[in-house]
């Protein structure tokens, strides 16, 4: 879905009028720090899960 200039503008002003200019930086803000912890939660699950691979290697090779 791409959006141009004019469905943008339609977007903003829609968002403005449900809810209100103060509230809307606030949502902004709001939508960034969770889009932050969201992306930190996926490179730790990643990372983690690199650990789990990493010392299911060891064991068997230890087991060899």
């Amino acid at each position: 879905m791409n959006f141009q200039g004019w469905e943008w503008i339609i977007l903003l002003v829609a968002l403005l009028l449900l809810f209100g200019a103060k509230k809307l930086p606030e949502l902004a803000r709001s939508l960034g720090a969770s889009s932050k912890e969201f992306k930190k939660g996926l490179e730790d699950g990643a990372r983690d899960g690199d650990a789990e691979k990493v010392a299911e290697a060891d064991a068997s090779t230890e087991d060899s």
